[in-house]
């Protein structure tokens, strides 16, 4: 897959010499009701034989237009994620679009004729609910008067589960509840954050459970605070885990919030390694405890549920 970066105004150099079929939307999670537009996309560039080519943009829109400090947008998945996704889903171009002021103050003809023609599309692929401008003259049903003949529009349906939408918004909910079964289904893949390992208070390596204290993001979104069966990438590797999200409050109120990750039959040292972790189930809410002697009897309890999680998940696996 290659990636494409442009900024507005953009040399058209940039834009491959060949007709493409285009998919647009932001995919912010690139979840099922996503991955059903970019598959529809596939289908026809396969049936065409055209290159399959994906735009998005590399912030979100509401930071220009409703001027939002970047910093404080929380997204299910950064670039770096969106890009693997993508490439796993068989895109040749992803065109990851610049959001800025000049690009967003483009009119709804000026969007198509140098974001959709210009780039060679002759298969425009979009959801039901896709804008590029204000959504009463910018959106899927005023596509084709934009497009004027010289590329097919192609909107797919809402991509519905138990009769509601699959949609990010849907997914933070359950991210905020700790649903992780129901989040990672809508998904279609296990979420994930990336950070790298940094020196914590190693407080846990005294408690008898040192953990990798993982540095996130501000603007990655964490599951609601609590204990969870969790696994963690290290180098090529998943290993079995056991993730908390919280902020230490047996210790003292007012602490900041921590990423800490206990990975059984570990030993090795990881500080300054980049890493993945992956939330599979909550185990428990936070809660401040009356001392360390209870908290190590809770980590007990908690390893051991995490332990019967994965022996569980590998009997299933065996029994298929």
């Amino acid at each position: 897959m290659k990636i494409i970066t442009i900024r507005h105004p953009y040399d058209p150099a940039q834009i491959p010499d060949e007709d493409i079929v285009l998919v647009l939307g932001f995919f912010d999670g690139v979840h099922k009701g996503h991955q059903k537009v970019i598959q529809k996309g596939k289908q026809i560039a396969e049936e065409q034989g055209l290159k399959l080519a994906v735009m998005t943009f590399n912030q979100h829109p509401s930071i220009v237009f409703q001027k939002i400090d970047p910093d404080t947008m929380k997204y299910l998945t950064n670039l770096s994620q969106k890009e693997g996704i993508m490439e796993s889903l068989g895109v040749d171009y992803l065109y990851e679009i610049e959001f800025t002021s000049a690009f967003s103050s483009l009119k709804p003809q000026e969007f198509v004729d140098q974001y959709i023609v210009d780039l060679h599309a002759k298969f425009a692929v979009t959801g039901f609910d896709y804008t590029y401008g204000p959504k009463d003259i910018a959106d899927v049903a005023h596509l084709p008067e934009y497009a004027k003949n010289r590329f097919t529009v192609v909107t797919v349906a809402k991509e519905t589960d138990e009769g509601e939408k699959i949609s990010s918004t849907r997914i933070r909910h359950l991210l905020d509840e700790g649903d992780m079964e129901e989040a990672n289904r809508l998904l279609g893949y296990s979420y994930e954050i990336e950070g790298t390992v940094v020196h914590g208070d190693a407080r846990g390596r005294t408690l008898g459970f040192p953990t990798a204290n993982i540095q996130y993001t501000t603007t990655c979104r964490l599951p609601k605070e609590g204990v969870y069966v969790s696994e963690l990438k290290v180098g090529d590797r998943w290993y079995p885990a056991m993730g908390s999200i919280g902020h230490n409050d047996t210790f003292g109120k007012g602490r900041e919030l921590t990423v800490e990750v206990y990975i059984l039959d570990f030993h090795q040292d990881i500080y300054g390694e980049q890493v993945r972790v992956r939330w599979l189930h909550l185990l428990r809410d936070q809660v401040a405890f009356n001392g360390a002697e209870a908290l190590i009897d809770q980590l007990h309890a908690d390893e051991e549920a995490t332990r019967n999680y994965f022996n569980e998940k590998k009997q299933v696996q065996e029994k298929k």
